[in-house]
């Protein structure tokens, strides 16, 4: 997704507490970052934030990380993120938005993190076939992944599109992960709690379905 710079996205970046400018410093000790040792979801690609702001905001015996490239988009999540918390007057304390690539997760996570849960929401699809590697839900990708997910970890994905969920399949079985529920119809079939996001409205109005699974480490 292209956006435009957002001049005070750096600054109040800087200002937010529960941003990390350098997430690498927490490396296999997010659970000292957080001071507690409750469950760590991570979402890749968090967009403007409305996802994991509000999952978040209603999960707060779990940790969530929230990760981006991109500094105007990590400026609207932030702003998000403040915006649902302080209307349920609550504190940001089970939150972190972090700037990173993906492709370099391993910098960033360690196999003493345990993570439990990722989320992967309409994720580039990158059809072209040179290109393919870059998907986050890539063999190379996933078994990035597995460096520091937790036993028997979930991935939750989502798309709009048909090529890329089909060939996703291929690569979490291939990767050694089960899909344990898959719908070409999400909001048909609700194979778990959805939050729609911005992406979920764009497309049911051009009626395109959302594809969604759910795959298990085995």
């Amino acid at each position: 997704m292209r956006i435009r710079r957002r001049k005070w996205a750096k600054q109040e970046l800087e200002e937010a507490s529960f941003y990390i400018d350098d997430p690498s410093i927490y490396k296999d000790k997010w659970n000292d970052y957080f001071n507690n040792n409750h469950p760590i979801y991570l979402e890749l690609g968090c967009g403007k934030g409305s996802f994991i702001a509000s999952l978040a905001s209603c999960n707060l015996n779990i940790n969530f990380i929230a990760c981006d490239m991109i500094e105007a988009m990590l400026g609207l999540s932030k702003r998000n993120i403040e915006k649902e918390y302080n209307n349920k007057k609550l504190k940001i304390e089970n939150l972190a938005l972090i700037r990173m690539n993906a492709e370099r997760i391993l910098d960033v996570f360690g196999e003493n993190d345990k993570i439990d849960r990722i989320y992967i929401n309409f994720c580039n699809p990158w059809p072209r076939g040179k290109h393919k590697k870059r998907r986050l839900t890539h063999t190379r990708q996933l078994e990035h992944y597995k460096a520091f997910l937790n036993k028997n970890a979930e991935i939750y994905f989502k798309t709009d599109n048909d090529e890329l969920f089909e060939e996703s399949i291929e690569y979490f079985e291939n990767s050694g992960f089960e899909i344990i529920s898959k719908t070409y119809d999400l909001k048909k079939d609700l194979i778990f709690e959805d939050i729609v996001t911005e992406h979920e409205i764009m497309f049911e109005e051009q009626n395109i379905k959302t594809k969604a699974l759910i795959a298990r480490l085995s």
